[in-house]
């Protein structure tokens, strides 16, 4: 059986996008070690396909040990984006999805709670642009010195690897600092009520 086209808009999500996929990213929100589990083994799959030869175990420990400072700037960073959110994970991944949605919040606090995330987003990313090409200039780098000292294949590798994932960054990073522009600018428009309380 398949669904009409009336039937496909009715059976997705906000954006087009299916049930699922918006379960899945509210459970992933909800749940930061398994976001940091599923990087760690996505992480150590990549390593293990670059260079061959090394026991899954021992590239998984030596990717932990290596992304424990990136895991505690994780943890400290969802702690702040929670306090400002009203202090639960749920408030959290609801504002968050709200943002991505570019929908504006209507309640007072909830204005708050979203205005002081995206004060603390757009704060924390204000490098943006001198972090992305150090992180350009740090692969390509490796990509040089892997071309001078491995083989053709990890070469090649390693170069594809730093064009998607700095690429990737990049767009990402885009998207992500004109939805908080946006709905900055949204919010600056308190509501009397608001101006009120």
């Amino acid at each position: 059986m398949t669904l009409s086209e009336s039937e496909r808009v009715q059976n997705t999500g906000p954006a087009g996008r299916a049930p699922t996929a918006g379960r899945v990213s509210r459970f992933l929100g909800r749940h930061l070690w398994l976001q940091v589990v599923l990087s760690l083994l996505a992480a150590s799959a990549l390593i293990m396909l670059l260079f061959p030869g090394r026991s899954f175990a021992s590239v998984l420990v030596r990717t932990a040990v290596t992304s424990v400072g990136a895991i505690a700037v994780l943890v400290v960073r969802r702690r702040r984006e929670r306090r400002a959110a009203g202090g639960s994970a749920d408030d959290l991944v609801s504002l968050d999805l709200k943002l991505r949605e570019g929908e504006v919040p209507e309640d007072p606090q909830e204005r708050r709670a979203m205005r002081d995330l995206v004060a603390q987003r757009l704060h924390r990313t204000r490098h943006r642009r001198a972090a992305l090409v150090l992180l350009g200039v740090l692969f390509g780098g490796l990509t040089v010195l892997l071309a001078l000292t491995g083989n053709a294949r990890q070469s090649i590798g390693f170069g594809v690897l730093t064009v998607v994932f700095v690429g990737w960054i990049a767009y990402q990073g885009h998207v992500q600092d004109r939805r908080l522009r946006s709905m900055r600018a949204a919010l600056v428009d308190d509501g009397p009520a608001e101006r009120a309380g």
